[in-house]
């Protein structure tokens, strides 16, 4: 076990419960509901393996978007937030190194004349993209050329790709698989143009517990926990983040 100091308890789990939120839209990390109606999937079992560490019990809180994960634990309303890790959101709360990583990657319609991932950043091209999520906030920074067009969930950026034939679809891989078997001839680039780092965030503030939580990802990859989750849910398209990691942050 992992040590715990009391300042690290009255900080992330007041009262002896550890409050939690998970974003329910990665559906490679909350692949359903339990029996008792929780967020069930690697994020969820993630914040359990936390508040065993702890000693408390869990409060698990699921949100629909991004922003709500974020300022959950900005708040103070949850002492812990599951999320991607991103420079935009690291101005408002800390993340540990990643858990693990996902690929992002293009999908590009029949007939493409784009062929690899260098020619995606190109004048006139046009990308569909879910406004801020983490693959889109890593586009807004670094594309240069093409332009992103937005929508506001995953399944309204799949639409907007086929209804308004554009010429990109930005996704993740795993994702972006299952489409692509609805649009004939449609193909994923080689590669992928990001990987989406997966974290833990809590409050600035929260110096002690800031090194418990990177505590607890490294224990967690070490030990194989990471890895086990992965196979028990039978995800695909992510991977352990390296440990590596362990020494920088995110």
């Amino acid at each position: 076990m992992i040590h715990v100091s009391s300042k690290v308890r009255e900080q992330l789990a007041p009262n002896g419960i550890l409050s939690a939120a998970v974003y329910l839209g990665n559906f490679l990390l909350v692949t359903g509901r339990s029996s008792a109606g929780e967020p069930a999937g690697i994020a969820p079992d993630i914040c359990r393996a936390i508040a065993q560490q702890l000693n408390v019990e869990l409060s698990l809180l699921g949100f629909n978007t991004q922003d709500e994960v974020v300022e959950a634990a900005v708040s103070g309303r949850c002492g812990i937030s599951l999320l991607g890790s991103d420079p935009a959101r690291a101005q408002k709360v800390t993340f540990t190194p990643a858990y693990v990583e996902l690929e992002a990657a293009y999908l590009v319609p029949a007939n493409s004349l784009i062929t690899e991932l260098s020619q995606v950043d190109q004048p006139g091209v046009r990308i569909a993209s879910f406004y801020k999520s983490a693959y889109d906030l890593w586009l807004q920074r670094n594309l240069k050329n093409a332009s992103l067009v937005h929508a506001d969930s995953v399944k309204a950026s799949n639409e907007l790709f086929i209804n308004d034939k554009l010429d990109v679809l930005a996704g993740l891989k795993a994702g972006l698989v299952s489409v692509s078997r609805d649009i004939p001839g449609s193909r994923i680039l080689d590669g992928q143009f990001t990987g989406i780092q997966q974290a833990i965030a809590t409050q600035k503030t929260h110096l002690e517990s800031i090194g418990f939580l990177n505590a607890c990802v490294e224990e967690f990859i070490r030990s194989g926990l990471v890895a086990d989750l992965i196979g028990r849910y039978k995800v695909q398209g992510l991977s352990v983040a390296p440990l590596s990691q362990m020494s920088s942050e995110s």
